[in-house]
């Protein structure tokens, strides 16, 4: 897979992307990232990428030539998928607050992606024209941020995890909050199950017994209910939903 962050900020990513998982896979070459500067493609001496809102307004507004002419470089570095898992060659994401709220299933689906092309936004936004030369907008919740580049540091890591090997166990991606489980006929999502670890026991607090008896049909099973009472009591809305969202 191959990300592509169209940002003003690009020192923004060093130490997120220099580190642990995000870093083990670009050196395995299971993703490459690169930082295309925005500013580059800016108009005049001075790189203008912004100007003042039509009608009038507080703030300025990104320039859709200077980031069609930033889109544009990114696709035409464009590298060919390598893998079978890539089922879509590339895809292009405003990150901006008014986008589809971004899910676990929405990771899902764009870790199939071979080229991932992600428009960090900033100031007051961008022209609203911009809006018809991506494929989608994502948010990651109901808040305003600064810019786009917290946004795309959280899609990329949540994406790279997922990739084949990132984790280095296929289980380790498969087990966690927010996956779907089979409960009665349909399939919810569910909060992660409650880990232990050593010592069994720590100030009075025990490791529930049937995590030591080696039964693994009945560890299983115990997981699994403790899964829903969590969503239960944490997040009932997410009970409430269907595999379609």
């Amino acid at each position: 897979m191959k990300i592509s962050i169209l940002t003003l900020f690009p020192e923004m990513f060093d130490g997120p992307f220099a580190h642990s998982i995000i870093r083990r896979a670009i050196e395995k070459k299971i993703v490459s990232i690169e930082f295309i500067n925005i500013r580059k493609f800016g108009i005049g001496k001075h790189k203008k990428v912004d100007d003042k809102t039509y009608g009038g307004g507080v703030g300025m507004v990104m320039r859709v030539d200077v980031l069609d002419r930033a889109i544009q470089f990114a696709l035409r570095n464009e590298v060919p998928p390598r893998t079978r898992c890539h089922l879509v060659r590339r895809r292009v994401i405003l990150l901006d607050p008014q986008g589809k709220i971004f899910t676990q299933r929405g990771a899902k689906r764009l870790s199939k992606i071979s080229h991932l092309i992600l428009v960090c936004s900033h100031y007051e936004g961008t022209d609203e024209r911009l809006r018809e030369m991506v494929d989608e907008e994502i948010s990651i919740g109901d808040y305003i941020l600064t810019g786009g580049e917290i946004p795309a540091l959280v899609l990329a890591d949540s994406i790279i995890r997922l990739l084949p090997k990132a984790l280095g166990k296929k289980e380790s991606a498969q087990k966690e909050s927010f996956q779907e489980f089979l409960i009665g006929n349909k399939r919810q999502k569910l909060l992660e199950y409650p880990q232990y670890t050593r010592p069994d026991e720590y100030n009075g607090l025990k490791v529930p017994k049937i995590l030591l008896s080696g039964n693994h049909k009945k560890i299983a099973k115990w997981r699994k209910s403790q899964a829903v009472k969590r969503t239960q009591k944490r997040r009932p809305d997410l009970l409430l939903k269907t595999t379609r969202d």
